[in-house]
């Protein structure tokens, strides 16, 4: 089993952390976390959220509103979370109801708050490589490789998938780690012949067994950010069973990846406070 990386075990271990360190605070950080609707995935993610912020000590606001709320209550009620002191994060869980804008909503929160790391100028920040608030799951994944010690640089990193969320940032973390990035999509033609030269494989499409041993190099380090529901249980986009003797180091799915997500939404938080908390 020496081949996994556990991210189960290391969001815990960060969780730790975390913990102590909010034990050092004047006072505790705060996190916001604002639904709109009724999506039965999202209040799941939610809760998880919130009995993890809650775990290491930071005060947790669940606000939800009904599906037809207006954009600009919302936006208002951001902006006052905004001029909050107490407020450390703030983050709107996707998705949206249709017919709100998702962009201006994301847009109204203020920067040095935005924890999701999906705001203009945190993703402006990030390409150009200056200190900024980074999407989670992105985030947690470097995080994953750094505590595995796997080397970035001069490596080359193959990324599956283009989303906004998930493979566009990474883009920019692995070149400013000095990798050389390959980026693969929908629209690419023969897509082993770019997976098999990866040093490190990073899969997040969302398509069951996408990834199968022939496509797959001796000694790859594979990261699978899928997660596809078949018949109650979780798979990734890679053929786990398949692929794993000729890696050197995997992400399992569910444990892998998923579990990091919101030990850095709460990293993310932390480094808010302690940024508002020193330029008094």
């Amino acid at each position: 089993m020496d081949k996994i990386i556990d991210g189960k075990k290391i969001s815990l271990e960060i969780k730790d952390e975390l913990k102590e360190e909010i034990k050092t605070f004047k006072t505790k950080p705060g996190l916001v976390v604002i639904q709109i609707g009724d999506d039965s995935a999202s209040s799941v993610y939610v809760k998880s959220k919130q009995k993890s912020a809650t775990e290491v000590g930071i005060n947790f606001l669940h606000i939800k509103y009904e599906s037809d709320v207006t954009e600009d209550e919302i936006i208002a009620k951001i902006k006052e979370l905004n001029n909050d002191s107490s407020i450390n994060g703030i983050i709107v869980q996707l998705p949206i109801p249709k017919g709100l804008n998702e962009k201006r909503i994301i847009n109204s929160i203020a920067p040095i708050k935005d924890v999701d790391g999906l705001t203009y100028e945190n993703i402006g920040k990030l390409i150009s490589n200056t200190t900024s608030l980074i999407s989670c799951t992105p985030l947690g994944v470097m995080e994953l490789l750094s505590r595995y010690n796997v080397e970035i640089s001069k490596k080359h990193v193959v990324i599956v998938g283009r989303s906004n969320l998930v493979g566009k940032p990474l883009i920019n973390l692995f070149l400013n780690e000095d990798a050389t990035v390959t980026i693969c999509h929908s629209k690419t033609d023969d897509l082993k012949k770019y997976t098999e030269t990866a040093d490190i494989l990073v899969v997040a499409v969302g398509k069951k067994g996408l990834i199968t041993a022939d496509m797959v190099n001796e000694g790859t380090v594979i990261i699978d950010v899928g997660i596809n529901k078949i018949d109650n249980k979780l798979y990734g986009d890679v053929d786990f069973e398949e692929v794993y003797n000729k890696v050197s180091l995997i992400t399992p799915v569910p444990g892998g990846v998923g579990p990091m997500t919101v030990a850095m939404l709460l990293k993310n938080t932390i480094t808010s406070y302690k940024i508002m908390n020193t330029s008094k």
